[in-house]
């Protein structure tokens, strides 16, 4: 029974992620600032719970967070702290999310037969206290996916308050500049 439900829960998540890839090729504005903010007002009276429930989806999908959040800055303008807060909650879920189910989506095994040594090199990376620092850094990076950081963190069971801390605090920096930055672009 597990493994029917296991494999309906990927053909579903393949499905939605072939759906959301063939419509960013065929319409590469879909992620852009503008388009989601046109997308979001469109549902007028329910705005705001639109807004907060993609932003809680989203990371299921590997959907980058930035023009998410910019958005709520331009939605929202005398509301950025409660975009931060929703943000933030979004981010966090998605991260715990990639972290606790990284060994379900079964890539684990695939990356320790194929790349062992680089396995093992992260694995001595992240199991220290010092970790922290490196998926800050990694997560205040805005060129590269914090999804992959809490991915392989998952994977190679880095202690999760050291992921959950890094990218928390990584993300809260990153995410309060967009907004505040993001709110001038309303003037």
């Amino acid at each position: 029974m597990l493994k029917t439900g296991k494999k309906i829960f990927y053909i579903l998540w393949g499905v939605l992620l072939i759906y959301f890839l063939y419509s960013y090729i065929k319409n590469p504005e879909i992620l852009s600032v503008d388009y989601i903010k046109n997308w979001i007002s469109s549902y007028k009276g329910h705005i705001l719970i639109v807004y907060i429930l993609i932003s809680l989806v989203r990371g299921f999908f590997l959907i980058p967070s930035t023009p998410f959040v910019i958005v709520g800055a331009l939605l929202f303008p005398d509301n950025l702290f409660l975009v931060l807060v929703i943000s933030m909650l979004g981010i966090m879920l998605s991260a715990t999310s990639l972290y606790y189910f990284s060994d379900l989506l079964g890539f684990s095994e695939y990356l320790e037969k194929k790349y062992p040594e680089k396995v093992k090199k992260w694995e001595s990376k992240l199991q220290s206290s010092k970790a922290t620092y490196l998926v800050l850094g990694w997560s205040f990076f805005p060129l590269v996916p914090t999804d992959i950081i809490c991915y392989v963190a998952g994977i190679i069971k880095m202690p999760f308050k050291y992921m959950f801390m890094g990218v928390f605090i990584g993300e809260l920096v990153l995410v309060s500049f967009y907004i505040y930055s993001g709110s001038f672009l309303n003037l």
